[in-house]
């Protein structure tokens, strides 16, 4: 039998959302970062409930999406849902995960997984554009996240965050404005 191909071309980093089973029945919505190669691989930085999943669970679901207000949630908010496929999913892919290698940065623990298909699917075929707000709002997910780690510079991040603000409200869409408004409520709560 052979195993499933990626319904996607992947290179450099690909932002994905993950989404993995808890201990609770529900699957958890998280970002992932995908490293093209073969085998393809992805980093979970932390304690983090996608990481004690992967322990747990050994798999998980990787979803492809242009969403920019589910980027948002995925990275910042704590989403859980009842079905590991979203409806905002272009592609999914099933996966087993493996641990293959630990690493530290700043106090911070890195694993690396190694990613194996199970099962894919398309859901829906589109004609690639590049949307500039939609990458702004990935970006700035990316920069939000690390707000809070010592490693970074807060002052830095926050300027980058107002930059990818600036480039989300002048190139975006009314999608990518809620998704912008999501992640500033988020920040802000993560602030507190």
């Amino acid at each position: 039998m052979t195993r499933p191909e990626w319904p996607v071309e992947l290179t450099g980093v690909t932002e994905s959302v993950v989404t993995t089973l808890g201990p609770n029945g529900l699957w958890n919505v998280a970002a992932l970062g995908l490293h093209a190669g073969d085998p393809v691989t992805a980093t979970t930085f932390g304690n983090t409930r996608t990481r004690r999943n992967f322990y747990r669970q050994g798999e998980g679901y990787v979803l492809f999406t242009r969403d920019p207000v589910l980027f948002v949630d995925a990275t910042l908010a704590i989403r859980e849902e009842d079905d590991p496929v979203l409806d905002a999913a272009d592609a999914w892919v099933e996966v087993t995960v493996e641990q293959v290698d630990v690493d530290e940065s700043g106090g911070t623990r890195l694993e690396t997984w190694e990613l194996t298909p199970v099962d894919a699917s398309v859901e829906r075929e589109t004609v690639p554009t590049i949307d500039r707000g939609v990458a702004a709002v990935v970006e700035a997910t990316v920069a939000a996240s690390r707000l809070h780690v010592d490693t970074y510079d807060a002052a830095e991040l926050r300027s980058r965050l107002s930059y990818f603000e600036e480039v989300a409200r002048t190139c975006g869409g009314p999608r990518v404005h809620e998704a912008f408004d999501r992640l500033r409520d988020l920040v802000d709560e993560g602030d507190r």
